[in-house]
């Protein structure tokens, strides 16, 4: 073995090392990319869910718009309150107190109390049901199908098929939104969480055919609209409506309620 060309070999690796290492430190720093501390600091307080809740491609897209200004200290839906005023301190602006939110499923058609056209065996996805006949086996086209689209859509384990429809469990909720984009039939919108009254139906069609369909369904009676001392309701394509900035709450909406589908509950 020739030790002098040995020794030149490992010089010309050496030296090639040394240049290499030399120009890519200067390429570095030439086109390195200034990040800004807030960012990065906004990015720790985030919960890095990248759920896309607030709209942009995850936390770290949503840090760099708060950083930038382009996005409201508050727009994080999974961390709320707590986490916008972190962030706001970072910022240096104070942190408005946003109202919780939390999904809420428009469809009381249980395995009991909605109707079926006919037994349906085959894949198990609401999507899917855009390509069966009659949009799926339930006789009202509105309803909840229960393949939980949904469920498998939300990152938090919130949602879950009780009895054939989906239910939400709002203490879980994040109000990140990704149920509500997964529902075909736009079953599933964002209530305020303290909301007492909701209407657990969207069918559209009139109260006979609803009936025909489903013992609970809304059949657009108007009771709700008519007895409602702030006008908070509004029944609009045989569908009751509530206005959440103008309820109070009071519950003589679901009192009124003949057919009882409008909810409650906390």
């Amino acid at each position: 073995m020739n030790v002098t060309a040995i020794i030149i070999a490992a010089l010309v690796v050496g030296g090639t090392g040394i240049f290499l290492g030399f120009f890519l430190g200067i390429f570095g720093e030439k086109f390195k990319v200034e990040v800004d501390e807030r960012e990065e600091a906004i990015l720790g307080v985030l919960p890095g869910n990248n759920c896309g809740g607030c709209g942009y491609a995850g936390c770290s897209g949503l840090a760099a718009a708060i950083a930038k200004g382009e996005a409201p200290v508050g727009q994080c839906p999974v961390g709320g309150d707590p986490v916008a005023a972190q962030i706001g301190e970072i910022m240096g602006v104070s942190a408005e107190g946003g109202v919780k939110m939390a999904a809420f499923v428009k469809c009381a058609g249980d395995c009991e109390k909605a109707k079926q056209d006919y037994e349906y065996t085959g894949v198990e996805d609401c999507a899917a049901m855009a390509f069966i006949p009659g949009g799926g086996p339930k006789s009202c086209s509105y309803g909840c199908l229960g393949y939980g689209s949904c469920v498998k859509a939300c990152p938090f384990d919130a949602v879950h098929i009780v009895n054939g429809i989906a239910l939400v469990d709002k203490d879980a909720c994040k109000a990140c939104g990704k149920c509500v984009a997964a529902c075909p039939k736009n079953l599933i919108e964002l209530v305020p969480y303290d909301a007492k009254n909701k209407v657990q139906c969207s069918s559209k069609d009139k109260g006979k055919d609803v009936m025909a369909a489903c013992s609970v369904g809304c059949i657009g009676c108007k009771l709700c609209e008519k007895n409602c001392p702030e006008g908070a309701v509004t029944v609009t394509d045989n569908i009751a409506h509530i206005d959440y900035e103008k309820c109070t709450g009071c519950g003589t909406c679901a009192e009124k309620c003949p057919k009882k589908i409008i909810s409650k509950a906390g």
